[in-house]
């Protein structure tokens, strides 16, 4: 469990003092529970448990819970409530705010509240059996009336509820077992292009995407939350910057567990080929148009139909030389962005199998996101769509925490300073961690559109930082200082695999936009 005492909590944590069960891991900051259970989840395969007050913890902690929600990562936040007789009534009480359960309904998949002691366990049994699911977030509040009582109960398993997303209008259609009309028009395609996203990241559809891949004979495109799912050295795998070259050549577009949209939100083009969108999220498939063919389900049951169906393995409709253009195109649009390759390409050559790569929203995290290669689907952790400043570097803190194997945290200074309180939680724990922080002084998206967009008006983008090896030395964090690629290679060689915390600046320039290289 990652979180934070307080009055409300009181009982939570005296139970906690009293056990040997659970590992609490105390943070310096509510936003950084939130990061640190999403990063143990996402790295471990665990559900992620955070531990708030109500209020303003909770209110703190909303980063975090959206981050969780837009990457679907099993994290459940344990919420305290002022008494519930008080729930509101407006008298402010200590940590009131105005309706704090329908704040934490707004963003998590599951949500209930405790009013009596007795239904703590079986509410418990059903969040986990939730978060097993795959389907997000899920959140318990627990008044602190509630967390007072005394009650003997035993703790059951349960099924979870299924989600009531406010979605309305047309019938989403279901596959089969047999004889779909998803299935044949699979069986009929003969160059096939899968994309795959986060809801291919559970055990039973990795180990069946590579299957199904090769009996297709089909090419694999990775959005940055699928990245790993198909071991990247893998000649049919590809990362999204290759999707528009390879949608020239294809007849069938079949989208596995994304929400089929680029950067800005907007329906991903299908040129002239079918398209069938797997999802379980039924808000994902009702904005489908007309012509797609929507299927509510899991990812991994349509890849075990594809395994076992009748089509003739590995088709020539994908031929060498169209594999070996689209790999082409994607090289040479890597090649922009080649200061930040030398980078990443040095953190590859260091990051054993089993090593994680926990990006977020600054240069190198953008372009690792379209540029890392990865082998397994917890290589890379990355803020998904909700792109959260800050995100990296207490994420990497819970991945480290929850994995035998050495994390890399690469940041910027300007997100580096959201949690770099969490400093204090990194010297106590000491988890295998490196951190990277690229300083360049600025938050260099932000000036980047000032001078391309606003006729080079630059404010609010220029920063003031400490001196990280200082900084660093006070809690006791081994530190060093580079200015290049090839410095970083030589730190990187001995700070990797070392037991404990590591923290490396970088000292760097303006990068080239990694921009172009999405979908």
């Amino acid at each position: 469990m990652f979180g934070l005492p307080g009055i409300q909590l009181d009982p939570i944590f005296d139970a906690l003092a009293r056990q040997n069960v659970l590992e609490l891991t105390t943070a310096r900051h509510e936003q950084a529970v939130a990061y640190m259970a999403d990063g143990y989840a996402r790295s471990s395969g665990k559900p992620g448990i955070g531990v708030v007050v109500p209020g303003p913890g909770v209110l703190n902690a909303l980063a975090g819970l959206a981050t969780a929600y837009a990457c679907n990562t099993p994290v459940l936040l344990i919420c305290g409530q002022i008494d519930s007789t008080l729930i509101g009534s407006g008298r402010g009480a200590l940590h009131e705010i105005p309706d704090q359960t329908g704040i934490l309904r707004s963003l998590t998949r599951w949500h209930a509240r405790a009013s009596y002691a007795c239904e703590i366990p079986a509410l418990v049994a059903e969040a986990l059996a939730f978060l097993e699911s795959g389907a997000g977030p899920a959140a318990l509040e627990v008044p602190v009336d509630v967390l007072h009582e005394l009650a003997e109960e035993r703790m059951e398993t349960a099924e979870p509820r299924p989600m009531e997303p406010n979605v309305a209008s047309r019938p989403i259609r279901e596959v089969g077992p047999q004889g779909s009309e998803a299935l044949s028009l699979i069986r009929d395609s003969e160059r096939p292009l899968l994309l795959v996203g986060g809801g291919c990241r559970g055990r039973d559809a990795v180990a069946l995407l590579t299957r199904a891949a090769e009996r297709l004979g089909a090419p694999v495109v990775v959005t940055e939350n699928a990245k790993g799912v198909i071991d990247a050295r893998h000649e049919l795998a590809f990362e999204r910057t290759a999707y528009r070259r390879l949608l020239d050549h294809s007849d069938l577009v079949l989208a596995l567990g994304t929400r089929f949209v680029d950067a800005e939100a907007r329906d991903l083009p299908t040129g002239n080929a079918r398209t069938v969108v797997v999802n379980t999220d039924p808000v994902v498939l009702e904005r489908q148009p007309e012509n797609t063919h929507a299927l509510r389900l899991d990812a991994a049951t349509l890849l075990a139909e594809i395994v076992e169906s009748d089509r003739p393995a590995a088709r020539d409709g994908w031929s060498g030389a169209l594999l070996a253009d689209a790999g082409d195109f994607v090289e040479e649009q890597r090649g922009r962005i080649a200061p930040q390759l030398k980078y990443l390409e040095a953190i590859r050559r260091h990051l054993p199998d089993g090593g994680i790569l926990v990006g977020e929203y600054t240069q190198i995290g953008y372009a690792a996101s379209f540029a890392f290669p990865c082998r397994t689907p917890r290589d890379f952790i990355w803020p998904g769509y909700q792109g959260t400043l800050g995100y990296g570097f207490a994420t990497a803190i819970g991945a480290a925490i929850g994995n035998d194997g050495p994390v890399v945290s690469v940041t910027g200074d300007g997100g580096f300073s959201w949690t770099m309180e969490e400093l204090s939680t990194l010297a106590r724990e000491r988890p295998p961690l490196t951190t990277i922080i690229f300083n360049d002084g600025h938050y260099a998206n932000v000036r980047r559109l000032q001078n391309l967009v606003y006729e080079g008006r630059e404010i609010a983008s220029d920063l003031t930082n400490p001196d990280y090896m200082v900084l660093a030395d006070a809690f006791g964090i081994p530190a060093t200082r580079v200015a290049s690629a090839e410095e970083l290679d030589a730190a990187l060689s001995s700070a990797i695999g070392t037991h404990g915390p590591q923290l490396i600046e970088v000292s760097v320039g303006e990068f080239p936009s990694p921009w172009h290289l999405g979908f």
